[in-house]
């Protein structure tokens, strides 16, 4: 492992990039997708998703396409676990190639920052069915061996990564929009009549300190569903945070102070994620003023302390919006750094 550890003040450890992408992107072309992420985010691209490829290309087929010695296929209810690797499964690892190549096409010689996402264990647990059609989250023992899985799926990728782009510093964002509901015991049933029990926040912590530990840089944790647990994930590893900024509440306030000074960086989404009128790029980033002065933050700091992204994945948006969005996010960075006031 590298001494680039979760962990660490990361504006230390990593030159990150002042904008970046969340994921998920409109459109099926692998190769124009690369060439546009690429081309906006000079200094943090990121790989893509392109979910309307259907199932397998979706942020979940994705990840279980990664999986170690567990296999999943499609059904009506979502996917299931499975025997042996079948159709959905090859499916899902074709277009992970496809993106691959393309990515790696688009970064010759490139040396920096570069994200790639997976769905994180506790996310999945709450999404994959059991052949009993259960989610995986009501049996512990599925929990723990889907996580063993992940892991170890997780560092052949990144590996794979590294040797395709061997310029890149590799930041490895895992995608939680479940956590939340994971900790509150909100996630239902297959029945839907009832919910499964909240899990432990330790088992939580844990569970994800083991899946950062694969990344030899640095781990974002994403989620754009409200009430984020800052300070968990932070404990867990996770040098950044990313997250729907429209969401914040009050009461997030004092969490996301107490991440800033710990040297967590904020993945703030302030660009909408669906085709919308945009304001000028100082006025997407307004309310991050506003916050740091409530907070009593050195404005001097918020360039360094804070990526801008979109509010979540860009697969619901046109091809034209998702570009401006992009684009948009790059500007509004700059705004930032050249007037933090």
């Amino acid at each position: 492992m590298s001494d680039e550890r979760p962990g660490t003040d990361p504006r230390a450890a990593l030159p990150w990039g002042p904008a970046t992408g969340v994921g998920s992107m409109p459109g099926g072309d692998a190769r124009e997708t690369a060439r546009q992420v690429t081309g906006t985010f000079e200094d943090f691209p990121y790989l893509a998703e392109l979910p309307a490829r259907g199932p397998g290309a979706d942020m979940i087929g994705r990840t279980v396409g990664l999986l170690a010695e567990v296999y999943a296929r499609v059904e009506p209810s979502g996917w299931r676990v499975g025997d042996r690797p079948g159709r959905d499964t090859r499916r899902a690892r074709s277009w992970l190639g496809e993106d691959l190549d393309a990515l790696e096409e688009f970064t010759q010689g490139y040396e920096g920052a570069l994200k790639v996402q997976a769905v994180g264990p506790w996310t999945l647990a709450a999404s994959l069915e059991l052949r009993n059609g259960e989610s995986a989250l009501s049996d512990p023992g599925a929990c723990r061996d889907l996580t063993a899985s992940l892991v170890e799926g997780l560092t052949a990728h990144l590996a794979d990564v590294r040797r395709r782009i061997p310029g890149a510093r590799v930041v490895l964002q895992l995608d939680e929009p479940s956590l939340t509901a994971v900790l509150r015991g909100h996630v239902r049933s297959a029945s839907g009549y009832r919910t499964h029990r909240a899990v432990d926040r330790q088992l939580v912590e844990d569970a994800l300190r083991r899946v950062a530990g694969v990344a030899e840089g640095a781990v974002v944790v994403h989620s754009c569903a409200p009430d984020v647990p800052f300070a968990l994930l932070r404990r867990a590893g996770a040098a950044g945070v990313s997250f729907d900024f429209g969401l914040l509440t009050e009461r997030d306030e004092e969490t996301i102070g107490e991440a800033v000074e710990a040297g967590t960086r904020l993945f703030a989404g302030v660009v909408p994620g669906t085709d919308t009128a945009l304001s000028d790029p100082a006025g997407s980033v307004m309310g991050v003023r506003t916050l740091w002065r409530r907070l009593g933050l050195n404005p001097g700091t918020l360039a360094e302390s804070l990526v801008v992204t979109p509010s979540c994945g860009l697969a619901g948006a046109s091809p034209a919006y998702a570009r401006e969005a992009l684009a948009h996010c790059v500007r509004a960075a700059r705004s930032l750094a050249d007037n933090p006031e």
